[in-house]
């Protein structure tokens, strides 16, 4: 049996929450971001084998860029899972339809998935 212990996203969490919030972002939006983070970290440790993902966050200045980058050269593709009761293969479909945007990159170390967010006018 092996068991998986996944890495602490806590701190990139709360200082995801914390740039938004004071930057008067909505609570919705926010809630939306964190969990768009969390989709693409959960991916990056579990599909790409990457121990502890990079996570680079930047706001300027009213648009939201959340990258994750991991190890291995595969794009991702979103996928519809055949079983509709399946506990996988869904994350990218919610990733997009929480954000603006979201791509992926290769690079020499692996790849970059980023989304986007605006701020409301």
């Amino acid at each position: 049996m092996c068991a998986l212990v996944p890495p602490d996203w806590s701190v990139v969490r709360h200082e995801l929450r914390r740039l938004l919030t004071s930057a008067d972002w909505p609570p919705d939006t926010v809630h939306a971001a964190e969990l768009a983070l969390h989709e693409l970290f959960v991916n990056a440790w579990k599909h790409a084998d990457t121990p502890a993902p990079h996570v680079i966050v930047s706001l300027c200045p009213r648009t939201l860029r959340v990258s994750v980058c991991d190890d291995s050269p595969v794009l991702p593709e979103p996928r519809t899972p055949t079983d509709p009761y399946a506990i996988s293969g869904r994350g990218l479909h919610l990733v997009e339809a929480l954000t603006d945007r979201f791509g992926a990159t290769s690079n020499k170390h692996g790849k970059v998935v980023w989304f986007e967010l605006e701020a409301a006018a």
